[in-house]
């Protein structure tokens, strides 16, 4: 009897969420006794309706061409599942003779792999079922990181340390950069690392894991005012106060997906009311999971390594796992794989901890950066000021 294999993918796109499925792939067509490499389009729902894509065939010189492309070359989807949808998924599983089922993804999407691999445990089927690590917003518990961040991390980066080259320019005004990251701040700590060499980093940080104050971040900028005539912050959108309210009310909020209200216009229009000061708001939002421009390689390379070792781990006879990295050391780098049970991942959300977080709740620590600064795949461009 032929046997096939599934990928699904899941939740937002990365800049390497591809590059994973190209991993998953040539690792599938290494296999003996495969027929089908099938990917359900559009996610969950082309699964549910066995709206297969099949990839066995596509040449080398299509596949690879993942490398270099953003968003999903197979499509993904935020669906909201219920039990009896896992019992169909399952029956389809059965049906088509798919022995080998790929969920990459983020939190919301393992938690969905290991509900379809208790299913197919319970209907007796006998069908294994493997996470790929998928978030640039790398809030995956278990792993030391997840495939997507470095490069959101790369441009958060990046992207900051440019505004601050133009701010430092004509130093005239407040300039509020959101960075994504609905209740963990990693991308937007990652903007500290735009200072490395020559000091163009933001001024004040802001992540979810702290309540906000708006006092004390008009204080914040009144402070540095005093100082210097031109200021760069870097905002999460998921800030909330005390009493953990958005601090900006969402515009739009269905299941887990929160579509939050313009947090850097907030604050940019708190300054200009409090401070009487020019103030402007800067919002990269999708473009920081789709520059392919600023891919890390380090990045590119873990998640191809995930989507293959996924692969040849459900080959191998194992499943209920997801594929996690370990971090080894920091200088040189080197971080390890190793298989996690999914239950110990399934919806849990890793936020930062303390001791990457300043005292004031304003910046971030050097133990963060030090963590962080090898996933971006390489320094950033060295820049000048003679001013």
């Amino acid at each position: 009897m032929e046997e096939n294999l599934l990928i699904v993918h899941g939740g937002g796109p990365t800049a390497v969420l591809n590059v994973s499925l190209y991993g998953a792939v040539r690792e599938a067509k290494k296999q003996e006794g495969i027929c089908h490499i099938y990917a359900a389009r559009n996610g969950t729902g082309g699964l549910l309706k066995k709206d297969f894509i099949e990839l066995e065939n596509v040449p080398e010189e299509k596949l690879r061409l993942l490398l270099q492309t953003p968003g999903s070359a197979i499509g993904t989807s935020r669906d909201e599942l219920e039990q009896g949808e896992y019992e169909r998924m399952a029956d389809i599983l059965a049906e088509k003779n798919i022995r080998y089922v790929l969920f990459n993804g983020g939190n919301g999407t393992m938690d969905t792999c290991g509900k379809l691999y208790k299913t197919c445990q319970a209907k007796g089927l006998d069908v294994k079922v493997m996470g790929i690590p998928k978030t640039m917003d790398n809030d995956i518990a278990v792993t030391d990181h997840s495939p997507g961040f470095g490069s959101a991390a790369r441009y958060i980066a990046q992207s900051v340390r440019e505004v601050c080259a133009d701010v430092k320019g004509l130093p005239i005004h407040v300039v509020v950069v959101e960075a994504s990251g609905r209740n963990a701040g990693w991308i937007t700590a990652a903007s500290a690392l735009a200072g490395d060499g020559d000091g163009l980093g933001p001024d004040l940080i802001y992540l979810p894991e702290r309540p906000f104050d708006e006092d004390a971040f008009v204080e914040d900028v009144r402070k540095l005012l005093e100082k210097k005539s031109g200021i760069v912050v870097v905002a999460s959108e998921g800030l909330k106060d005390a009493a953990g309210e958005p601090v900006v009310e969402p515009i739009f909020k269905v299941g887990r997906s929160t579509y939050f209200g313009d947090v850097s216009s907030h604050l940019a229009n708190v300054v200009i009311r409090r401070l009487g000061y020019k103030a402007r708001g800067e919002k990269p939002g999708l473009l920081g999971r789709a520059s392919i421009a600023l891919q890390s390689p380090v990045d590119r390379d873990e998640a191809e390594l995930a989507g293959r070792l996924a692969c040849k781990a459900a080959f191998d006879g194992e499943s209920g796992k997801m594929v996690a990295f370990r971090r080894v050391s920091a200088e040189p780098y080197k971080a390890k794989p190793f298989l996690a049970d999914i239950d110990k991942v399934m919806l849990r959300e890793r936020t930062m901890p303390d001791e990457y977080i300043n005292a004031e709740g304003n910046g971030v620590t050097e133990e963060f950066k030090e963590w962080c600064r090898p996933l971006i795949g390489g320094e950033l461009p060295e820049m000048v000021s003679y001013n």
